[in-house]
């Protein structure tokens, strides 16, 4: 049973009533890379998909399991409506595999729901859903491959398992946790996804070194043994936006072919233009938009000891507001704790039995990324405290931001002390005057 948290807060204690909201202005990112149309992502999809059909597994009459995520990933439908459609049209029988480790609260029906939240039902994707969070034993990690990991188990979905060939659909991007040849893609999916909860935790039990160096071994061995015929792997703009759509073959699932994906990703992924920021308002976080909830190379946090955080990156961040979990997050709010403040609104939306689920599968960054940070009544309370709080001698001299979500920062709300640095950057357009920050409107013009 869910169990939900009521807060109840003196607002003469914790709020700042006497400064006032600051004056900002709106500036534009450029877009990274245009992203593809309607028309381009079903073709683009459909032609990945023949470009594994030499597989010999791909033969007419094959079962297929076609793994699906738990990441809001931009055209997500189109793409695995049109990697079915591809696959029927070559005499195929493809079903779809929730490939999501824990998320959906580690349940059948919950891992369900996130795909339909997401408009992948039966219907609309035109194929069955099979939903277990029952995995079978593949096998053990043993020899060069092994390395430090010899013995290691591993496990995958029983209805992957079931099926003549497995084919996955997931974004290949930078990973929250970590730096390495191969982050989140198809090879962590193949793992973790596959792998459901168990199989998750057992990875997760290494910490996040364990993580960047265990998931690339145990997906070549899944690989080797299981019948994954390769990955429809997406690449997504600055803005959240799918750019392109790849075929990786299975032979380079956490090989070269993936590697080279992920360095191409990261050149064009989302980022905030700013080196160093006071105070940094976040309106949304959530499972949908990252699997931290926010995207730690955005806002330049890792909160990991294992992390070497002067290699993290910018910007500095000073400290970080969110106000709001996502609909799409079914009250999942883990590492809410990369934030410095949060409001009531959004503890009291928490589901905090999903989200611990969420948080002691993740390991060490699931305790460290937990905590809960300093709660506000009200969003505008948030803002106060951080202009009262941030060490600046003058509220003129707060570096002040507000973006919709970290993979929405096409347009972000700035102080007058970041104007002159904006205007200075051809790659932002300053395209509204001053006006009262209104946290009830949207950072969108």
């Amino acid at each position: 049973m869910s169990r939900m948290i009521t807060v109840s807060l003196p607002l003469d204690i914790y709020t700042y009533p006497d400064i006032p909201l600051p004056e900002v202005w709106t500036v534009e990112q450029l877009e990274s890379k245009t992203p593809l149309t309607a028309d381009e992502v079903t073709a683009q999809a459909r032609q990945a998909v023949r470009g594994l059909l030499q597989d010999p597994r791909l033969n007419a009459g094959a079962t297929v399991a076609v793994g699906v995520g738990s990441r809001g990933l931009d055209n997500l439908l189109p793409v695995v409506r049109a990697v079915i459609a591809e696959l029927k049209a070559n005499g195929l029988c493809p079903f779809i595999i929730p490939a999501m480790g824990s998320h959906g609260g580690a349940t059948d029906e919950g891992q369900r729901q996130i795909l339909a939240d997401y408009g992948v039902t039966e219907e609309s994707a035109g194929t069955d859903i099979r939903s277990s969070m029952e995995t079978l034993f593949v096998g053990e990690l043993t020899g060069a491959e092994a390395g430090d990991y010899a013995g290691q188990k591993v496990y995958a979905d029983k209805n992957a398992l079931s099926a003549d060939a497995i084919l996955l659909i997931n974004r290949i991007k930078h990973h929250t946790d970590f730096k390495g040849e191969i982050e989140s893609g198809i090879a962590k999916m193949s793992v973790i996804g596959l792998g459901k909860r168990f199989g998750a935790e057992c990875v997760h039990q290494y910490g996040v070194n364990g993580l960047r160096d265990l998931v690339p071994r145990i997906a070549r061995f899944l690989v080797a043994k299981l019948p994954i015929v390769g990955g429809v792997a997406l690449i997504e703009n600055n803005f959240g936006k799918t750019c392109e759509i790849h075929a990786l073959p299975a032979n380079q699932i956490a090989n070269e072919g993936e590697k080279a994906l992920l360095s191409h990703s990261r050149a064009l992924a989302p980022h905030l233009p700013f080196d160093e920021l006071d105070a940094l308002v976040v309106d949304e976080m959530g499972k949908n938009i990252s699997g931290a909830g926010m995207d730690t190379h955005v806002i330049g946090r890792g909160f990991l000891p294992s992390l070497k955080e002067e290699e993290w990156g910018k910007p500095d961040v000073r400290l970080i507001a969110v106000l709001d979990l996502t609909k799409e997050s079914h009250g999942n709010a883990t590492a809410l704790g990369l934030a410095d403040i949060t409001t009531q609104a959004l503890i009291e939306r928490a589901d905090f039995t999903t989200t611990f689920i969420n948080l002691r599968t993740s390991g060490e960054g699931g305790a460290l990324r937990g905590r809960i940070p300093l709660i506000m009544p009200t969003k505008e309370d948030c803002v106060r405290t951080m202009y009262g709080i941030c060490g600046r001698k003058t509220r003129e001299e707060v570096r002040f931001a507000r973006i919709k979500n970290t993979a929405d920062v096409q347009y972000i709300e700035i102080s007058a002390s970041l104007l002159e640095e904006a205007r200075n950057n051809p790659q932002l357009r300053v395209l509204e005057g001053a006006h009262t920050l209104d946290l009830n409107r949207s950072v969108h013009p």
